[in-house]
């Protein structure tokens, strides 16, 4: 199982100075951690599921007060269209992974895989294709046209992937210590996901230092999860790097685990200044606990040249503009660098709505620290740029020639450039493919749009391209945002990653159903919505009866949409949720 790394084994001190009542609580809490991980060690899976159950219905209740401070510390005012993006990435993500893990211990509290019953295919280079969603009607309603599947390592066979999930859960009585999770600061559920996954995969208990740009969160955290606090299962700390260090440094903490920056994750390891070069260099980490990460990258969105109509240049460029804007761009998934061929004789009526689609999303706040220093690096490194939306976002054009600080750097803000490869068909996407293994910095995530007689045409030589892709999750006609959303789905960097060289991070996370192999998610979606799909049905995959999706930021009906959903999720309510979708069919 291929879930961290770990460095050279030393004997650990503290050697990070903190104000003698911040250390003592630090200390206090660990200790009291120590005894929740024995504690969790005696539970079995049927309580940890009524455990999870506890957790959900704590979430539910503070559901709409997560979305209300999570979109008001963003700088999204009550009406705002895009306050919807606080409620499927809050309290949405957090009750359908809750769901979904207590589908999996019941499952193996019965004695069977988490897998049975599941459809396997076979994906190209003898590997092993689990289908993961959707995996009942309800998803395959509210998400109609899009699914998951799970591509294990090459040579895992369907009856190895069936025996083997479960991870920590096989041996529930095996306690994993106590693990730390340094939460990420732009988006409120992943703090609770990675406590989630430790507990589950791992049976390790947690101490979650929050980032402080989640500091408003903190009391909306501690009520949706006192289940699990209150018999030791959980502490959480706020701080700010000091905190941070001394935890990585405590010898109490058998596993670290960050979602952040990947300057955040070498420091970790190596520490600042020359030192840490000297240290790199001769492979003396400073951590010497295992340590896994999601840290970002730079991720390609792939336009294959087709025969488009004029409703999908509008959708497919609002779809891009979309994969960049969402959190006004301050997503490790935020798509940056579009492939486009210079081929393609739609390239111009492509531009034109992506230029028209950048410029009128919805105006919102650029809030995440430094983000105007980026911005600020990106001007200078293009100075011919475009700048769209009032002058807050960039979009550069440019050859493959002259990308290189586009394609390295992760701005972690509103910069979304176009690169220009040349061919068409398949000579394209393999050009692609290799284009972005090559040149694009990280293995997070990859988008690639192509409509339904194009993909078609090229068959089997497509599927071939999508297994040379190396990135943890492949989002064809969707956004990877919908394989980080789907808990049934693995998230993480393509694997390879190491403490010397990790773009992406090292293992997954999410993975509800606690697959072990995982090699990455690949999800689908369709290239039209309804009704326009009807027509490419019969060659595409599956009917999609969903219009506009409620995540793209040019729905005006988003906001509504995103909230409904996530109450039937609470409440089941078919009723309600019938005015929701007739409210999505006005996006």
């Amino acid at each position: 199982m291929a879930s961290s790394v770990k460095t050279k084994p030393a004997p650990k001190t503290v050697a990070i100075a903190l104000p003698d009542p911040v250390q003592a609580s630090l200390d206090a809490a660990i200790a009291q951690l120590q005894t929740g991980a024995r504690t969790w060690s005696l539970l079995t899976r049927g309580q940890r599921r009524t455990l999870l159950h506890r957790v959900r219905v704590a979430t539910a209740a503070v559901a709409a007060e997560w979305a209300d401070v999570a979109a008001t510390s963003k700088g999204l005012p009550p009406g705002h269209p895009l306050r919807g993006e606080e409620w499927l990435s809050g309290p949405y993500a957090a009750l359908v992974a809750l769901d979904a893990y207590a589908d999996t211990l019941t499952a193996l509290a019965h004695g069977r895989s988490p897998l049975a019953g599941a459809t396997f295919t076979r994906a190209p280079g003898q590997r092993t294709a689990v289908h993961t969603s959707p995996l009942n009607a309800t998803d395959a309603l509210l998400l109609s046209g899009y699914s998951t599947e799970v591509w294990l390592t090459p040579g895992v066979t369907p009856e190895q992937a069936q025996r083997e999930a479960g991870l920590g859960q096989l041996h529930p009585s095996e306690p994993g210590g106590v693990g730390l999770v340094l939460g990420a600061g732009n988006v409120a559920s992943i703090p609770f996901l990675d406590v989630l996954y430790e507990l589950l995969a791992f049976n390790r208990v947690v101490i979650l230092k929050v980032n402080p740009t989640q500091d408003a969160l903190v009391p909306v955290f501690e009520r949706a999860l006192a289940p699990l606090i209150e018999p030791g299962f959980l502490r959480i700390v706020r701080g700010d790097g000091d905190v941070g260090a001394y935890l990585t440094q405590h010898p109490s903490i058998s596993h670290v685990h960050i979602t952040g920056s990947a300057a955040t994750f070498r420091t970790i390891l190596w520490g600042a200044g020359s030192e840490a070069a000297e240290r790199r260099r001769e492979n003396r980490p400073l951590l010497h606990t295992p340590i896994s990460a999601e840290l970002g990258g730079v991720s390609p969105i792939i336009i294959v040249p087709g025969t488009w109509s004029k409703a999908d240049l509008r959708y497919q460029a609002e779809h891009v503009v979309t994969m960049r804007l969402y959190n006004s761009g301050h997503n490790c998934i935020a798509g940056q660098v579009v492939l486009l061929s210079e081929d393609w004789p739609q390239r111009a009526d492509f531009l034109a709505e992506l230029r028209a689609a950048y410029d009128r999303a919805p105006s919102r706040t650029v809030w995440y620290p430094n983000s105007q220093s980026r911005l600020d690096a990106a001007r200078a490194d293009y100075p011919d740029a475009a700048w769209c939306g009032g002058g807050t976002r960039a979009l550069i054009e440019t050859p493959a020639s002259g990308a290189r600080s586009l394609e390295t750097t992760e701005y972690f803000a509103p910069v979304l450039g176009v690169v220009t490869l040349q061919g068409t068909g398949q000579e394209f996407v393999d050009a692609a493919v290799a284009h972005a293994n090559e040149h694009l910095t990280g293995t997070l995530g990859a988008n690639v749009l192509i409509d339904p007689a194009t993909q078609a045409a090229l068959g089997r030589d497509f599927e071939r391209a999508i297994a040379d892709l190396r990135y943890g999750t492949i989002a064809i006609n969707a956004w990877t945002a919908f394989g980080f959303l789907t808990p049934t789905a693995t998230w993480g960097a393509f694997p390879g990653g190491t403490i010397q060289d990790a773009p992406s991070g090292i293992g997954v996370v999410h993975n509800a159903l606690l697959l072990d192999h995982v090699e990455r998610t690949v999800a689908r979606g369709p290239f039209r919505p309804f009704p326009r799909s009807v027509g490419s049905a019969v060659r595409a995959r599956g009917l999609s009866v969903l219009p506009k999706p409620p995540w793209f930021v040019t729905s005006r009906t988003g906001a509504a949409v995103s909230e409904g959903f996530t109450r039937f999720r609470i409440d089941g309510d078919w009723a309600k949720l019938s005015v929701v979708l007739a409210k999505a069919f006005g996006a």
